[in-house]
């Protein structure tokens, strides 16, 4: 990520905030009770000190009838708080019509709660956290589109039981992972232990399909990610893809399996003090 970038952005979004509240002769002290936050935040984001979040930037459009404008500058913002290698995927993800990805480890960026996400990026610093979080939870606003993305998620049944955050945030977790069987948009398998040694040993990736572009395959490793638009990469891809969804349970499987662990392993039992551990 560029610290340059990063500071133009933010600051081109607190210098029209500032323009905005002026033109409408309101104090810093005044948009802020206007929006049920203090002036001194109003200050902080105007001077670029502190990233601003959608939802603040939604409230400052509608009391100042802006039209969107400043939440459409607080999506740029939340975009460049991105690492600067994972940017363009965020970009082509946005634009995708179809997003399938196999989860080795982890809940999906998409599909994870605010907590979960925290608990993953806070692992080695928690730095910006609060802008990171938030730059995760923008990035989810796809799927609340009038034309959201297919979304196709496949997740190791690793992921259900690898404790992120505790007791609590898995607990959430989990029951989020549950509320999609309502959507028509996004569809949660679990590959189970049982199904031995699989395609997607390998680690996890994601496939994006486009209306009229070629498909994109995209990779982690520990240090950046990697996408390829690579015919015979993509084509191999999407066997691999083809054998974890035949290897997986089916919906309504996953989703029983999903609610067992949810209970057994992140119910409401006390969790333990581990002062008392040696």
């Amino acid at each position: 990520m560029s610290p340059v970038c990063d500071e133009k952005t933010t600051l081109g979004h607190g210098t029209e905030l500032r323009r905005l509240r002026e033109e409408a002769g309101l104090s810093q002290e005044q948009l802020g009770g206007c929006v049920f936050c203090t002036g001194s935040l109003v200050g902080q984001v105007e001077t670029a000190r502190r990233v601003p979040t959608r939802d603040f930037s939604e409230r400052v459009d509608a009391a100042l009838g802006t039209e969107g404008q400043l939440a459409r500058l607080a999506g740029l913002v939340l975009r460049s708080q991105l690492p600067s290698w994972f940017q363009q995927y965020a970009e082509m993800e946005a634009k995708a019509a179809y997003i399938s990805t196999f989860q080795a480890q982890l809940v999906d960026g998409l599909l994870q709660t605010e907590a979960y996400a925290r608990a993953v990026l806070g692992v080695l610093t928690e730095d910006n956290i609060d802008a990171r979080v938030e730059a995760r939870m923008e990035r989810q606003r796809i799927l609340l589109r009038e034309d959201p993305p297919l979304m196709w998620v496949v997740l190791s049944e690793a992921v259900l039981h690898q404790q992120i955050g505790g007791r609590e945030v898995m607990r959430d977790q989990l029951a989020h992972l549950l509320s999609f069987q309502e959507s028509r948009w996004v569809n949660v398998q679990v590959l189970p232990y049982a199904a031995g040694q699989h395609p997607g040993l390998m680690g996890s990736f994601n496939a994006l399909r486009f209306e009229g572009d070629p498909d994109l395959i995209y990779t982690e490793d520990f240090v950046q990610g990697h996408m390829t638009a690579h015919p015979e990469k993509v084509k191999e891809s999407q066997l691999r893809y083809a054998h974890l969804q035949a290897a997986a349970l089916s919906l309504v499987e996953s989703a029983a399996l999903i609610a067992r662990v949810m209970e057994e392993q992140h119910g409401d039992e006390p969790e333990p003090d581990r002062r008392d551990m040696a």
